[in-house]
């Protein structure tokens, strides 16, 4: 067995391998390995096993990459499934605003909000909004992610819906992290067709996602159900334009009150709702009958200081699939840290630091439909990996430099050994 990349002298390898997603009592089978080496050709992994098997069975290329984990951690790359990391200007003045005693709506009426984000992005140039948001990607590698999604919803105009698209492959086909693209032109109505709702509809359903389609340049369709912003009826039809045209649906749902948007996304088959904080067991049970993920942005619930957190374990335990993501965004999701959603998760959500992880990783993969090729570190899939220093549940110590490198198909594009 040939390998160009390995990582040995571990002391553990959460793989998270196996039949995917996890749900139920299976979220927390991490799949633990006790010092195992990971040997990958070409960027694709072709053993996970003992050291001393690999020693029997394995060879390596002689310009062959070794990584020496120094009895750390491995576990896969971070899978970050919810994202508004295109944007442009900047939002921080809200959350001093937010820290002051201002509620998401009352910043939102007085100009801010999406629509504050929605004025820069339409003035910024297409270079200006590239080398921004490459600055945010390279965050979110620094912390692990591997893969992520990310969703346009910060221009509400065909063009400007185009032009965020447009700059979300440009940087795929550059940047290490692997990118989902995501159409989300009913994020909000824009402030010139308020009073006119029904219209920005039309515009989203008749021009917006026929021009997406055209150019290839989303795998998704998202839709922010919620009161004051698309209901229900709306949502579904939405998304069932998106997808006639190509586009799978996945929808933000029940975030700021029981919106009705779980329902859509049973109804709708979407591969993922996300955010659920009001969520209830009757939804739920709906969620698992149609084998939607739950995509859990616990970050976001922090940093606009809600009160309250996702029924995560009311999801698990009725049969959801419950993944985790970081939000980035320039209103609420200020961390790029998937170890900070799976830490908050922890002990804002009650889940154990196994469930966390792969919430973090296979069920997050799931969610963006790429459980097949990323999410796990098992033969046959991408050699995407972190190596922890320390123990796995080292990632939760928030603020400590507990992240040692970060491999992409089977290349070391972070290295913090020094």
């Amino acid at each position: 067995m040939l390998a160009d990349f390995l990582i040995h002298n571990t002391a553990e390898v959460l793989t998270c391998a196996g039949p995917a997603p996890r749900t139920g009592r299976r979220q927390g089978d991490a799949g633990s390995l006790p010092s195992a080496v990971v040997a990958a050709l070409g960027g694709t992994i072709v053993f996970v096993g003992a050291d001393a098997e690999w020693r029997r069975t394995g060879t390596l290329a002689d310009d062959a990459v070794v990584v020496d984990a120094h009895a750390g951690a491995v576990v896969p790359g971070f899978v970050d499934p919810h994202t508004h990391v295109v944007f442009a200007g900047d939002r921080r003045e809200e959350l001093r605003r937010r820290l002051g005693g201002a509620t998401y709506s009352e910043i939102a009426a007085a100009g801010g909000g999406i629509v504050g984000s929605v004025r820069a992005t339409r003035a910024a140039a297409d270079e200006e909004l590239a080398a921004d948001t490459r600055g945010r990607l390279d965050e979110m590698l620094r912390c692990g992610t591997t893969t992520c999604e990310a969703k346009s919803g910060y221009a509400l105009t065909v063009d400007g819906e185009l032009k965020m698209l447009r700059a979300i492959r440009a940087l795929a086909a550059t940047h290490a992290i692997e990118m989902s693209p995501t159409f989300m032109g009913a994020h909000e109505v824009p402030v010139e067709y308020r009073g006119r709702r029904s219209e920005y509809v039309d515009l989203v359903v008749r021009d917006m996602i026929p021009a997406v389609a055209r150019e290839g340049l989303a795998e998704w369709c998202d839709v922010f159900c919620e009161t004051g912003v698309f209901t229900p009826e709306e949502s579904l039809a939405i998304l069932e334009a998106g997808r006639a045209a190509g586009l799978k649906p996945r929808i933000h749902a029940d975030e700021l009150a029981a919106s009705g948007g779980s329902a859509v996304a049973a109804q709708v088959g979407a591969r993922s709702a996300d955010h659920l904080i009001f969520v209830d067991e009757l939804a739920a049970a709906g969620l698992a009958s149609a084998g939607v993920v739950a995509t859990l942005l616990p970050i976001a619930s922090f940093y606009l200081k809600l009160g309250r957190f996702a029924p995560a374990r009311m999801l698990i335990e009725r049969g959801v699939a419950v993944a985790l993501a970081t939000d980035v965004n320039p209103g609420a999701g200020y961390s790029p840290s998937m170890p900070f959603a799976m830490t908050l998760a922890c002990f804002a959500m009650n889940l154990t630091f196994e469930e966390a992880l792969v919430a973090a990783t296979l069920n997050a993969a799931c969610s963006l439909d790429r459980q097949g090729r990323i999410g796990s570190l098992e033969a046959g899939k991408q050699m995407d990996a972190v190596v922890v220093h320390g123990p796995a549940i080292n990632l939760i110590r928030v603020g400590a430099d507990t992240i040692r490198a970060v491999i992409k198909r089977g290349r070391l594009v972070v290295d913090n050994w020094s």
